[in-house]
Parts: structure tokens; sequence; C-alpha cells
């Protein structure tokens, strides 16, 4: 598995959000963002997108669970009010680029944190970010990007 420590910057999105239970109506908003984005000329190979899961499920009840589905936007681009407009702070991120299956992800959760403990950071206060680009979810990848600070 692949772990690197990332900068991101602060992104201009435009978002889609699902309140209620995580599971299959995250992928169904993931897929209204791409169609909106699609529809917009900004579904390219080098476009950003983030699937951001607001909330803890062992800490929130399922139907408050909030998931966002977003696509990084120009500063200057123009947006209609058919999505929301946000920002992603950024800060430093834990990188693990890992195939888009189950399997992988499941595993890439197990060794994250064993990693982080032996880094000399600690998970910071903020939610974790699935990233994507088009040429990522063509070869059925994706980054899990956990936020942290030193400790």
């Amino acid at each position: 598995m692949n772990i690197e420590f990332e900068t991101l910057p602060k992104y201009r999105i435009a978002y889609v959000r699902q309140v209620g239970p995580y599971g299959p109506a995250n992928k169904q908003v993931m897929e209204k963002v791409k169609q909106w984005a699609g529809e917009n000329n900004l579904l390219t190979e080098s476009a950003i997108i983030f699937g951001i899961p607001q909330d803890h499920p062992e800490m929130t009840l399922p139907e408050n669970c909030r998931y966002d589905a977003c696509i990084v936007i120009s500063k200057d681009y123009l947006i209609d009010d058919s999505i929301w407009e946000g920002e992603l702070a950024g800060g430093e991120y834990v990188i693990c680029k890992v195939k888009h299956t189950a399997e992988d992800i499941q595993k890439a959760w197990a060794e994250i944190f064993p990693t982080l403990q032996n880094s000399g950071y600690q998970i910071d206060n903020k939610p974790i970010l699935e990233r994507y680009t088009g040429e990522m979810i063509n070869n059925h990848y994706c980054e899990i990007c956990v936020p942290v600070r030193p400790l």
C-alpha cells in the first residue's frame, strides 16, 4: 500500500449532500455530481472529485449522517442553483492510494492508523476524504485522505 503525506490546498467546491445512513445512497449522490459536472464540461481526466462523510457513524444516528459528493471548481466558475457551493479548508493529510474495491479499502483502513501511530502525527478534527481524479476513476482507484497534525 502506498502512503504519503501531502498538504492539500484550499479548494472551492460544488457539491450535493446526502443525509441518511451511509451506503448505496452515497453512490447515488456521487453520480448526481458526476452528471452535473459532465453537463458542465468539468468531468475531465484532471478533475478532482471528493466524497466526504461529514459524520462519524458511531457517534451520529444513521438518519443524521451527512455525505457530500464534490467536484473542485475554479474561483471564477459560475454555478447555477442546482448545486451547492462550498470550500474545502485543506491542510496536512496522509494519503493512501488504493484499488477502489471493498477489500482493498478495508485493508487500507487497517494499515493507515498503525502507520499514523508511528509517524509523529495524530488525526486532526476534520472529515476524512475520499479523493478521485478522472484518471483514477477510469482505472478503478481512489485515495483515502486522513487529516493529520503533529503530536
